[in-house]
């Protein structure tokens, strides 16, 4: 792998099949080199449905999902792009944030050791409160289990305040 001018990564294509050898680098998306992805903060649906376009299979079909599962479970769902990941809440304040990565889609609950069970994961720089889960499939998506954690979390206080639209 390098770095180009613009700081994403390029991988060369192994060669595949009958097809000719190739050298031709591809650009892998910021979101999938393990950094946060470059999408702009912006809040709304459409940023949203836009960075969960912008990643690769199989991490937007999960993270497609996530969203999906959200849409149904919350009514007044709101949604953000923030730190280069999709935040949701309803209400003041974010409750969870999903995030497209190299081999897994991180599903974060703010406040989520307030959840029973508490999710397993301790996510490195989102707070000492924050846990979640790392879904590497669709298989990996407990439907029950989150929708429990998306109801629970927003009955807890969120971060950022107010949502101005």
């Amino acid at each position: 792998m390098s770095k180009t001018d613009n700081g994403r990564q390029e991988i060369k294509k192994p060669a595949t099949g009958n097809a000719a050898p190739t050298d031709a680098p591809f650009t892998l998306p910021e979101a999938m080199t393990g950094r946060a992805s470059p999408a702009k903060a912006a809040v709304g649906n459409k940023p949203v449905f836009a960075y969960l376009a912008g990643l690769p299979q199989p991490q937007r079909g999960i993270a497609e999902s996530i969203d999906a599962l959200a849409a149904k479970t919350l009514p007044g769902l709101q949604r953000s792009v923030k730190w280069g990941m999709a935040y949701y809440g309803i209400g003041d304040g974010w409750c969870f944030s999903c995030g497209g990565f190299a081999r897994h889609v991180k599903l974060m609950f703010i406040n989520g050791t307030a959840l029973e069970p508490v999710p397993p994961m301790t996510p490195v720089g989102m707070g000492k409160a924050t846990r979640g889960v790392e879904l590497e499939s669709l298989d990996d998506l407990d439907e029950p289990l989150i929708t429990e954690w998306m109801k629970q979390v927003t009955s807890v206080p969120g971060i950022g305040g107010a949502r101005k639209h």
